[in-house]
């Protein structure tokens, strides 16, 4: 439901999978486009919430935690923002205004819709991976929208257990909502060389080299990344939220399938072990598709036919270890 088409629906049976292969965590990005129209924020379908009550109700039944994230919220989203007809984080405050009502207006709703379900069955994402924020005026709009989403849902359900992304794309803690009682979500997408090689939606500055994939590897810069540089980049710089008390997980990271299937599986394999060590939780993105371990059609996979699915049976195996 992350692309926003109106009719989509989960399915039974990844819950069931996901269940039987160890797995506790399920992220489900969601567009309001599902249920509402850019056109008429304030309007809502609420029928067409009901894939998201199933997928609630599947992961009780199944003992997987739920976790909403808006990956498009009113005002806002990673891909293609400029859809918006108004936008979160604009230098124009009126325009942020009307976004920010709209955005806290459909957390309210879910936030009533869902008030019965315990928050160990199920948490709130705020937003998906805000974008870079360039200076104290951006860090100012986002703790704006952070506080005010997080009032606008306790006010209905104080007891909710609430994400909310780092800055950054998720990459950056923010340090200034440590005391709102919120776990805070990061990712693992460094380096962007092994995690998106050849992804063209990526922008080509954010690629450390255009070098085919190794691990570890050194990039255009000279710079060797391995086990300790990821240490340095994606645990280190959490750590002052972490000694504060907030919990930290990552609620994406994956690799895309042009990467090569044993250069993957070492850079996931040392994420993997930094998380263990570090206690953090993880999501990984995707289940079914490019990033996943199912049907990811990667050329380098010896796949494993499972229920009318291609499996990639080694990485599963890999996360099922950790």
């Amino acid at each position: 439901m992350a692309e926003g088409r109106r009719g989509t629906a989960f399915r039974e049976a990844d819950f069931i999978w996901m269940a039987e292969w160890g797995f506790d965590f399920v992220r489900l990005p969601l567009s309001y486009w599902c249920w509402s129209d850019r056109n008429d924020w304030f309007y809502i379908v609420e029928e067409e919430l009901e894939p998201v009550d199933r997928a609630i109700e599947w992961g009780r039944r199944f003992g997987l935690h739920i976790n909403l994230n808006l990956h498009r919220i009113p005002g806002y989203c990673v891909n293609g923002g400029d859809l918006e007809p108004d936008r979160l984080f604009t230098r124009s405050a009126e325009s942020r205004r009307r976004a920010l009502e709209a955005a806290a207006y459909h957390w309210r709703f879910l936030a009533h819709r869902y008030r019965g379900i315990r928050s160990e069955h199920l948490s709130f994402d705020l937003l998906n991976e805000p974008p870079f924020l360039r200076d104290r005026r951006d860090r100012g709009a986002y703790l704006e929208v952070i506080e005010h989403l997080v009032k606008s849902i306790r006010e209905v359900d104080p007891d909710r257990l609430i994400f909310v992304d780092g800055a950054d794309l998720g990459q950056a803690p923010v340090e200034e909502v440590a005391d709102l009682g919120l776990v805070q979500s990061t990712r693992g997408y460094l380096p962007k060389m092994v995690s998106h090689y050849t992804a063209d939606w990526v922008p080509p500055e954010e690629f450390e080299s255009v070098e085919p994939p190794a691990w570890p590897m050194r990039d255009a810069s000279g710079v060797v990344w391995d086990r300790g540089r990821l240490r340095a980049k994606l645990i280190d710089r959490w750590q002052p939220l972490v000694a504060r008390g907030v919990p930290v997980h990552v609620g994406e990271w994956g690799c895309f399938n042009t990467t090569p299937h044993a250069v993957a599986l070492a850079w996931m394999e040392d994420l993997l072990t930094l998380w263990r060590e570090a206690g953090w939780g993880w999501a990984l993105w995707n289940f079914r598709g490019p990033f996943g371990v199912l049907d990811s059609g990667r050329r380098d996979v010896d796949y494993e036919d499972f229920r009318g699915h291609r499996l990639d049976r080694r990485m599963l195996e890999l996360l099922q270890r950790y």
